[in-house]
């Protein structure tokens, strides 16, 4: 497994050295089932937001359980964290099997919440612990013509 790739444990371990150094943690979450441009876009504006990105990554039950579709995830929750793990943007993945990301929000305490301008500010999970500890929260805009569903619907319409 990539040295980036951490258990919650082993995260929290680093994450402390990083803070005694006086850096700032970020973190958002996701599938990332199909890597694309719009993904890669957003992970680095992500990282503009403090010294340190955390991408917590949703295991394949929490994709399943999030209905994305027939046979989602097409990666498996190992191949995605790897992917990530490979870009540079991206310091530490952590793989989360919960529906939602709240409970590892609050494990983490980032300094800045970052997430999607897909998601209206009120629904983003977590905000109000990220504020409440001091933190911030970032809205990063919506890259139009950039997603997994619609690579998938145009796949099916090259195999027609």
């Amino acid at each position: 497994m990539p040295a980036k790739i951490l258990s919650l444990a082993a995260l929290h371990r680093r994450l402390a050295a990083e803070r005694r150094s006086g850096k700032r943690i970020v973190f958002t979450n996701g599938c990332f089932d199909l890597i694309h441009p719009g993904h890669v876009r957003y992970l680095r504006a992500a990282r503009r937001c403090g010294d340190v990105l955390v991408v917590g990554l949703n295991s394949d039950r929490s994709v399943r359980h999030l209905n994305k579709g027939p046979g989602r995830p097409l990666v498996t929750e190992r191949d995605r964290a790897e992917v990530l793990a490979a870009l540079e943007m991206v310091d530490y993945v952590t793989i989360f099997d919960a529906d939602t990301p709240y409970d590892l929000i609050c494990s983490l305490r980032p300094d800045v919440l970052v997430k999607g301008g897909d998601w209206p500010i009120s629904r983003i999970v977590g905000a109000d612990v990220v504020r409440a500890a001091g933190g911030t929260v970032k809205v990063i805009p919506y890259l139009e013509g950039y997603s997994t569903t619609a690579l998938l619907r145009k796949m099916k319409r090259v195999e027609r």
